[in-house]
């Protein structure tokens, strides 16, 4: 017999399912959790001050509730700032702060511009799936998303499809040393997956030039967090809507005993009585350079005419 058509599903892959769920869940709480990603948030706009973009349209991959949306805003005036989300209820919460927002920027920024009033908008839809015209966005924007995408090809190639030439796209995201500690405490319980994959950083490098994107710059970062107890970090996690959402995810109650394992290893790495939590942050950029293919796969030569005397 010959080869099945499609490959098996990783047990290392996330559920889209899943995640679109648990992010639901979190768009009360992950406001309250969210200061890790907040400062990766500000790290990503520091490095911003350094590149010479004047966007007119933004599009921010994985909004959230919308807090980095209104800060795109608010560094570019009266650009059009399009934020999209994976999970309906987040996408909706980032749409109720703009509303709140929206008549503070009438009142100090609106005058400023002439009377313009843009307001950031939002969406609901997949990373690998944009409905969004094409060509049509200056500057793509995500921060601590792309993890939880399994085709990140498919997403860079919608990311690409969706910028005018010239254009930036910057991201974060995790990669493998993140919650290594909790991963390797529960290798000591079960062989389930209970811990996300996370893609190296050289090979995002690779994907964005194999997705037509030119110049990427990748660099990372360890991060470590500490918490008062291992039921803190796993309550801060759920807080976040970053769960298990792997396939191979178990799909019963953990049990008593097997949590309190779980627990027991993550105390035997305590340092001075709180429990480590690292976190590799990866920050990437890169730009839509001129297309060197055309729609059908044909490969695109430029001729100029050369001038005479």
């Amino acid at each position: 017999m010959g080869e099945p058509p499609f490959r098996p599903p990783d047990p290392s892959d996330v559920d889209p399912a899943a995640v679109r769920r648990a992010f639901g869940r979190a768009a009360r709480t992950y406001d309250g959790a969210a200061a890790l990603q907040r400062e990766v948030a500000a790290r990503m706009m520091a490095r911003l001050d350094v590149v010479r973009i004047a966007p007119q349209r933004i599009l921010d991959l994985g909004c959230g509730t919308g807090e980095g949306t209104l800060e795109l805003a608010a560094r570019y005036p009266g650009t059009d700032v399009v934020g999209l989300d994976l999970a309906l209820p987040m996408a909706m919460a980032a749409r109720e702060r703009a509303r709140g927002g929206r008549s503070l920027y009438r009142r100090l920024v609106a005058p400023l511009l002439g009377g313009a009033d843009a307001a950031p908008r939002f969406v609901c839809a997949e990373a690998t799936r944009l409905p969004l015209e094409g060509v049509s966005f200056d500057l793509a924007w995500s921060n601590l998303t792309l993890q939880w995408v399994n085709d990140l090809p498919r997403a860079f190639a919608e990311l690409r499809r969706v910028l005018r030439t010239g254009s930036l796209l910057t991201f974060t995201t995790f990669g493998p040393d993140t919650l290594k500690e909790l991963r390797a405490a529960f290798t000591r319980v079960d062989g389930a997956t209970h811990v996300s994959r996370f893609v190296d950083m050289h090979d995002i490098g690779d994907m964005l030039v194999q997705a037509g994107f030119a110049d990427p710059v990748m660099d990372m970062e360890h991060l470590h967090v500490t918490y008062p107890s291992p039921e803190a970090l796993m309550r801060e996690l759920k807080a976040l809507g970053a769960t298990n959402a792997t396939r191979g995810r178990p799909r019963g109650l953990m049990g008593r005993e097997r949590y309190a394992r779980v627990v027991a290893e993550l105390q035997r790495r305590a340092r001075d009585g709180r429990i480590p939590a690292t976190f590799e942050v990866i920050y990437g950029h890169a730009w839509k350079g001129e297309p060197r293919e055309t729609a059908d796969g044909l490969p695109i030569v430029k001729l100029e005419r050369r001038r005479k005397g």
